[in-house]
């Protein structure tokens, strides 16, 4: 299977999918959010035995393109909603696939960057990386990511993280519990290495298991929430304040919201 905007390898049972946009700070494209559902989905049926989620370059993943974003206003409602769609397949994909993931995260993780480094069972971030679901700055609503990342901190963490849009370190991440270990740079290949080799020293039927049992028992509740998600991640690009927020922020002024 071969890719355009990420790369697929494996070594000894642990395959390496790596975001491959390096000058574009690997945000996502369609066609980036495409090609990696289908490595999931093909990790998920293979042999591997770990999956490691990477970016090329300086940034993790800066979230979506402008290049995308602009293209924005001139969509259907119908284009919006299969947009919405592919990101709940792949956060979905990403969250239940049967194999242990770990996010090996070196730079900034931004918006849909974010979701893609925790919704990981496993993320490893250097001192240096930058998280943030910054969507409220340019009018837009954090639909899909809200639901696992709720799940994750908590209704009232999850509200500050959301509501504020700021960046926060990968020490705050990790004091909430959306970073397992803050790792030295020059350290992280080799702590993403041990930690691939242990979870491979475990059972892959009981691990697949487990996870199968751990996402059932949120199943209902996250099925309920991702509708509601892709509902307003829809309804919100149809909006005066995400128009004005993107092309405020394609022009480097300050927006103006509406009332």
């Amino acid at each position: 299977m071969s890719f355009n905007t990420i790369l697929v390898s494996e070594d000894d049972g642990v395959r390496t999918i790596t975001l491959n946009r390096p000058e574009r700070r690997n945000a996502m494209t369609p066609e980036m959010q495409d090609e990696l559902i289908a490595a999931l989905y093909a990790a998920a049926s293979d042999d591997c035995r770990v999956v490691v989620l990477a970016g090329a370059g300086e940034s993790f993943c800066a979230g979506l393109d402008l290049e995308h974003l602009k293209t924005f206003a001139d969509k259907s409602t119908e284009e919006h909603t299969a947009d919405a769609q592919r990101i709940a397949r792949l956060f979905r994909a990403l969250y239940e696939l049967p194999k242990p993931t770990i996010a090996a995260v070196h730079g900034a993780a931004v918006a849909g960057g974010t979701g893609l480094a925790t919704i990981c069972d496993f993320t490893l971030a250097v001192p240096g990386a930058k998280f943030g679901y910054t969507e409220v700055r340019i009018g837009f609503v954090p639909a899909l990511v809200s639901a696992f990342l709720a799940l994750q901190v908590g209704d009232k963490r999850a509200r500050d993280i959301l509501l504020t849009g700021r960046l926060f370190t990968a020490e705050e991440a990790e004091r909430w519990g959306l970073v397992n270990e803050v790792v030295s740079a020059e350290e992280l290949a080799n702590r993403v290495n041990t930690m691939a080799n242990q979870l491979k020293a475990n059972s892959p039927q009981s691990m697949a298991a487990t996870k199968k049992l751990l996402a059932a028992q949120n199943n209902a509740w996250l099925e309920v929430a991702i509708d509601r998600a892709m509902a307003a991640n829809a309804e919100a690009r149809a909006t005066h304040d995400f128009r004005e927020g993107v092309t405020s922020f394609l022009e480097k002024r300050k927006p103006v919201w509406g009332k």
